[in-house]
């Protein structure tokens, strides 16, 4: 019996050191992140999907459920790494959707994830692509992949290294566990956070909402690879892409709210479940 309770207590400590956060992850984020402290970190309760990146870095997500929740809500920072303050504001989200329940409509089953280029995000300096130098927002397999990627980056780039698009769709780690959580995770809405353009771009089915805080709707067309394209054209999950002003600022905290607030009320309007998909088709002008 005393046997038992011993490989028990090992088995249960080991679990408990398993789930916890490695030494330093935090601190690491913190000083790499704007407006990001060791404290909001550590309240994010950050877990480890066991994907790895191109250098072994793990990609870190949190799930935030409410058990009557009705909608599936994938947010996604640090598709580029030089965009620090798309990471910060899924941390700072990520404590709004653990602390205020009644914004929600309806309630959102959240799954967020702070930095997919963990690479990007660690060099020094940051880089806008991985560790193997592909921009991850041109590696998603959207229709004509192969010929459509490879021109847009000759002819509208002018090859500019900072969007390669990759060898092939899918070429990268990265991407291919976005494209494994969409799967699984079958979101309603997708948010990408990006910068520093200032502007709220939008993809696929829906009205698309008209404003989030500050940032109006300027849809600025879609791009061979990019999530964007993919998600929202391609497999029909409305994509809001939120491009802030800065990549090394945040906006003031009230602002990031404000924007939570306006994408919970634009969500329950438009993707709530008495919205049938017809009424969320984007009208043929």
């Amino acid at each position: 019996m005393l046997f038992r309770f011993v490989i028990f207590t090992l088995f249960a400590t080991h679990c408990i050191a398993a789930s916890a956060l490695p030494s330093g992850l935090c601190k690491d984020f913190s000083s790499k992140i704007p407006n990001v402290s060791v404290p909001l970190c550590e309240a994010a309760q950050l877990q480890d999907t066991r994907a790895r990146s191109v250098l072994n870095r793990a990609i870190w997500v949190r799930d935030v459920r409410p058990d009557d929740a009705r909608l599936r809500v994938l947010v996604v920072g640090g598709i580029h790494g030089d965009e620090m303050s798309s990471s910060s504001m899924v941390f700072h989200w990520i404590s709004l959707a653990q602390v205020a329940p009644a914004d929600m409509p309806d309630p959102i089953h959240w799954r967020f994830i702070p930095a997919l280029n963990p690479d990007g995000l660690f060099a020094r300096p940051a880089r806008r692509v991985n560790a193997r130098g592909v921009d991850l927002n041109r590696n998603f397999p959207t229709p004509n992949w192969a010929r459509d990627a490879r021109i847009y980056w000759e002819d509208r780039t002018r090859k500019d290294p900072r969007r390669w698009p990759g060898s092939k769709p899918l070429s990268e780690p990265e991407s291919r566990f976005l494209l494994a959580e969409m799967d699984s995770f079958k979101p309603n809405l997708i948010v990408s956070i990006h910068a520093p353009y200032g502007v709220l771009d939008f993809d696929g089915p829906s009205v698309p909402p008209s404003k989030l805080g500050r940032l109006y709707l300027d849809q600025v067309g879609i791009f061979p690879g990019s999530l964007g394209n993919y998600g929202g054209v391609h497999k029909r999950v409305p994509v809001v892409t939120i491009e802030l002003p800065s990549a090394a600022r945040t906006p003031l905290d009230a602002e990031m709210r404000q924007m939570w607030l306006d994408l919970l009320r634009w969500s329950a309007e438009r993707l709530g479940p008495g919205v049938t998909t017809a009424s969320r088709e984007v009208p043929v002008q």
